[in-house]
């Protein structure tokens, strides 16, 4: 897939689209300095960074929940839209609703 083509686009916010619709998931994380990212033309899909090589995606998760089986069915989910491995990365929690999640 090559850096910031329309499929590449297409893919990264998929894999977003499937990350928070997982329960338990509340928003994508962009990594401490923002490092998680797709860069694409004119604009970034944050919290997933998406190669040839490797699908990474970096989430914020509702709390109380039983952390490693909503990393799991973001592995899962995701997995199911992409031909490379899928990392998963719980980056922050929160307790409260969806809206005002940090990012």
């Amino acid at each position: 897939m090559n850096p910031g083509s329309a499929a590449q686009a297409n893919a990264a916010d998929l894999v977003a689209d499937a990350a928070l619709s997982v329960p338990g998931v509340v928003g994508l994380h962009r990594g401490a300095f923002g490092e998680v990212a797709t860069y694409l033309p004119g604009r970034r899909v944050e919290g997933v960074r998406l190669t040839d090589q490797l699908c990474a995606v970096h989430i914020v998760v509702r709390i109380p929940a039983d952390l490693p089986a909503v990393a799991d069915a973001v592995r899962v989910r995701v997995s199911q839209l992409v031909d490379v491995p899928v990392q998963v990365t719980i980056e922050d929690v929160h307790a409260g609703e969806r809206e005002g999640a940090p990012s």
